[in-house]
């Protein structure tokens, strides 16, 4: 999940405003800097070897002023995986309108998250360190990937209401369904990441196997 393309001042997006303390502002060169350096340092470190007065003195600013935008190093990586939430937002918005083949929308959204992966492996990485160490990390994204679920549990209902997918009682709850398939997206990514578990593609084709069965009761 980011990308140091945050959106321009007065359209900000629910990530930046989860994220930052300020209105994020596309030329903000201090904050741009500051990203910049910590997406460096984390080619060469891990988030727990960075601090922050390395991540201000490569971007040539403060310490106040990394502190001005972010409220800890941890926070900062949410930011630089800003891009990864837009690409997913983006990739869910084509899902949930529910045009043309399923399998083809599925996939493309869990193409895009592996695409996002594969881009910033370290940032990603980063990303499972600070989840993991720091709770307040660990709240935000899962208030961002909550408006996923929501959104993917509405086009569930839809398509039930539609008569393309089952509407009985072996259904499961929708919302349920929601997370658990962004459940298993999330883990999926994190071994990816972690260069562990199957190859790309079959990552890929079986969540995709795994998402169609789910919502519509059968792979075909």
């Amino acid at each position: 999940m980011t990308g140091l393309a945050p959106g321009a001042a007065g359209d900000e997006r629910p990530w930046a405003r989860l994220v930052d303390r300020r209105s994020v502002n596309r030329g903000d060169r201090r904050r741009a800097a500051l990203l910049g350096a910590l997406d460096d340092l984390l080619r060469e470190q891990t988030l727990e070897q960075v601090n922050v007065a390395e991540i201000s003195a490569r971007a040539g600013v403060s310490r106040s002023a990394f502190y001005f935008y972010f409220e800890s190093k941890a926070t900062a990586v949410l930011a630089l995986m800003a891009q990864l939430y837009d690409d997913a937002s983006e990739a869910t918005d084509r899902l949930v309108k529910a045009e043309g083949d399923p399998r083809q929308r599925i996939r493309g959204v869990i193409e895009t998250l592996f695409d996002s992966v594969d881009r910033t492996p370290h940032t990603y990485r980063a990303l499972l360190q600070a989840r993991a160490a720091h709770p307040a990390v660990g709240e935000l994204w899962d208030a961002g990937r909550a408006e996923f679920a929501a959104l993917v549990a509405e086009m569930s209902v839809r398509e039930r209401i539609g008569a393309r997918a089952p509407d009985d009682d072996a259904a499961p709850d929708a919302s349920a369904l929601a997370a658990v398939l962004l459940d298993l997206n999330d883990h999926a990514l994190e071994r990816y990441a972690l260069g562990a578990g199957p190859p790309r593609e079959r990552h890929i084709d079986t969540l995709v196997h795994l998402w169609v069965a789910g919502i519509y009761g059968s792979p075909a």
